[in-house]
């Protein structure tokens, strides 16, 4: 009785087994190779879209810099000695930071190159903070902007001046900057662009 059931055990297992491979073949296939295929492409896919969507945006960023800072010719407004909404973004930068701006020279335009440069010497009153905020906007600012030098004079006769300790906090910094333009012109040294 026991070697008859064992009998039957092993061939219910053999038709289980037979079933099992039959449906695996005929009914699934290849479908987990194919899914597994289609998941790996799709990753593929996913990053390739990532790397594009990355080249975009720096495409756009490109785009911004050039529609920022390039002049079509000479008399473009982006060339001039002092150009207003330079002056005008400059000035919005500055009262965001909560900067007070003393003075501001727009000195005479330098061509070298294929470029313009457009200086300006400013006088602003500021915290370090303050000063440290407001040459991080000014790197992130689409227009070509070259920090040339700044001065801040923090002398000891300008300790044994102050009475206040409030007044140490700020202090007065002479900037040097300048814009860079490129021009799209023939007339500039080295051809055009």
């Amino acid at each position: 009785m026991a070697a008859a059931r064992n009998t039957w055990l092993f061939i219910l297992s053999l038709v289980l087994t037979a079933l099992f491979w039959v449906q695996a073949t005929v009914l699934m296939g290849d479908k987990p190779r194919q899914i597994r295929a289609l998941e790996d492409e799709q990753a593929e896919l996913n990053e390739q879209l990532i790397s594009a969507q990355i080249l975009a945006n720096k495409l756009d960023r490109v785009y911004t810099l050039f529609e920022e800072n390039l002049a079509l010719s000479l008399r473009d407004s982006l060339a001039e000695d002092a150009s207003i909404p330079f002056i005008d973004d400059l000035t919005e930068m500055l009262d965001r930071q909560g900067i007070s701006l003393e003075s501001i020279k727009p000195k005479e335009r330098v061509e070298k190159g294929n470029y313009i440069m457009s200086p300006y010497q400013l006088l602003i009153r500021c915290t370090f903070e303050q000063l440290g905020e407001f040459m991080a906007e000014l790197e992130r600012s689409p227009r070509l902007i070259s920090v040339d030098e700044f001065t801040v004079n923090n002398g000891i006769e300008r300790i044994k001046n102050i009475t206040r300790e409030e007044d140490l906090e700020t202090q007065l910094v002479e900037l040097n900057l300048s814009t860079l333009t490129l021009v799209k012109s023939s007339t500039l040294k080295g051809g055009a662009l």
